[in-house]
């Protein structure tokens, strides 16, 4: 297991490495066809995270609706804010103005969780803050996108709805179930599971770059100031907000995680539900974005990782302050 648990963090270097490999010699991921395997590999991702969720957590959210929600509406606010200015400021491609507004408009990435243990954020806080926002993503990611992208392209508002319910709200609801009513398999299923998702996030990544090499040799500085920008100054602003409304480090430190880290295989596979009459381009951006936070987020967890902090007063026992929070 120790084995298992070192391979999945090593996320980002397999994630670089592969892309480099598929960009250098597209064969080497060409063999996977995405339009039929990107939905049942996202959905292999979804079902892991229900499988690291109880009901326990949702009563959690219970306890805290006011940080969670505060998380979640920064997410869904200033993300596709961000993703539709910076679209508009640079002027790419039309396909790829809607990819930078769907991957925005997407909820934060299921990385964003181990990000937050490393950076000895809010833990708790943010798998609350992940399974809400994924949750809200069935109706709000596909509202968002018809608003903000509607003017450049046609967007299918109900096959999105449809789309993200299948590969998003069905499996996440199927491991939560799993785990609380069929132990026997969620035992075997849980030590395996992370490994597994890293795995099909690697793959989708890689053979989305082997199959557009040539369109991301061509457009790749824009993309990756697109989206780099996007990523950077929505966890900027995530953290100072985020501080702003709550007066506490960790949650300012989630919030930060939280906002700055997209699902971008969310938006790969939308971009290639059919949802959109743009091309293939839709989904780069959400193969960048998936670059981009596992990035973000190990630069976040390498530097608040050695910054300790302090728990706040009004929540250590007897109003002490509490100790630092150790390293994972």
């Amino acid at each position: 297991m120790k084995l298992l648990k070192l391979v999945v963090d090593l996320f980002p270097l397999w994630l670089f490495g592969s892309s480099l490999i598929a960009l250098l010699y597209p064969p080497t991921f060409l063999w996977l066809d995405l339009r039929s395997t990107i939905d049942p590999m996202l959905g292999v991702v979804m079902l892991g995270m229900g499988l690291s969720l109880t009901f326990a957590d949702f009563e959690r959210i219970g306890r805290r609706p006011a940080a969670v929600l505060t998380g979640v509406l920064l997410q869904f606010t200033i993300m596709p804010m961000l993703g539709y200015v910076v679209a508009q400021a640079l002027n790419p491609d039309t396909p790829l103005v809607v990819g930078l507004i769907l991957v925005s408009c997407c909820p934060g990435g299921t990385a964003s969780n181990v990000v937050a243990y490393m950076a000895r954020a809010d833990v708790a806080l943010s798998v609350s803050m992940t399974t809400v926002s994924t949750i809200s993503a069935v109706v709000v990611t596909p509202l968002l996108v018809t608003w903000l992208a509607g003017s450049h392209v046609e967007v299918d508002t109900l096959a999105l709805i449809q789309k993200v319910a299948v590969v998003v709200l069905l499996p996440v609801f199927a491991g939560l179930v799993i785990r609380r009513y069929f132990q026997g398999i969620a035992q075997v299923l849980l030590p395996v599971a992370p490994t597994i998702a890293m795995l099909a996030v690697v793959l989708i990544v890689a053979a989305m770059v082997a199959a557009q090499q040539q369109t991301i040799l061509q457009t790749g500085g824009v993309l990756l100031v697109s989206v780099g920008l996007v990523h950077v100054m929505g966890a900027t602003l995530g953290y100072f907000l985020g501080r702003s409304l709550s007066g506490q480090e960790q949650m300012a430190r989630t919030t930060a995680i939280e906002v700055g880290m997209q699902n971008g295989g969310m938006a790969t596979s939308l971009a290639t539900s059919g949802a959109f009459l743009a091309g293939e381009h839709v989904a780069l951006p959400g193969v960048f974005s998936g670059l981009a936070s596992c990035f973000i987020g190990s630069v976040l967890a390498a530097f608040w990782s050695r910054r300790p902090i302090q728990v706040a007063a009004e929540n250590a026992p007897d109003g002490q302050v509490g100790p630092e929070i150790s390293s994972p």
